[in-house]
């Protein structure tokens, strides 16, 4: 007999690894942005994402919300560990999300380039707390009895900061096959 734990454990080790392949590739285009010429390669690699990238965070919830429901404890230690880069986490895809949709429907240039930027500043943001909380959970949390000990900036050390750079180089690449396979001419060059 399987014990619910494992199960729970596997579930939340699906949401996660889901996450991370459908929400990665448009977290990565969104770093790549920049290097899109503005216009309609831009265009084109913004529609190559557009059915498919407003789902991919349920995946997110689901992971954080199963750590709730089915590791409480787990979920009382690790969320004070890493309030800062989750909070900063989903600031920053709450305002990728809005500057998706509103980049769409500006029309005067500076508005514009400022929801570009936001879509930018969005992805790596979050792509580098993800990477930032995804470190410090490597490294351990200090836990004293059965909470969590340790300080507010923990989670910040050398090591947290490459794997938050490897993160989101990794997104980067998901980002650019995934422009090489939906894609033609210049923006899959």
């Amino acid at each position: 007999m399987i014990d619910l734990t494992v199960i729970w454990a596997f579930i939340i080790a699906f949401a996660v690894f889901a996450y991370v392949v459908m929400d990665g590739f448009d977290l990565g285009i969104g770093i790549l942005f920049p290097t899109f010429a503005p216009g309609r390669e831009r265009d084109r690699a913004m529609n190559s994402i557009a059915p498919v990238w407003d789902g991919n965070e349920t995946w997110l919830v689901l992971g954080g919300g199963g750590l709730m429901a089915a590791f409480p404890l787990a979920y009382a230690i690790l969320m004070p560990a890493f309030y800062l880069p989750v909070l900063l986490m989903l600031a920053a895809l709450i305002f990728r999300g809005v500057a998706f949709e509103f980049r769409h429907k500006a029309v005067r240039k500076p508005t514009r380039l400022f929801w570009n930027g936001a879509f930018f500043y969005g992805s790596l943001t979050a792509a580098l707390s993800q990477g930032l909380i995804l470190g410090g959970f490597i490294q351990g949390v200090t836990i004293e009895g059965r909470s969590f000990a340790g300080g507010a900036f923990d989670w910040l050390t050398p090591f947290s900061l490459l794997v938050a750079v490897s993160v989101a180089i990794g997104y980067v690449l998901l980002g650019a096959c995934w422009l090489v396979l939906k894609t033609e001419g210049e923006v899959q060059r």
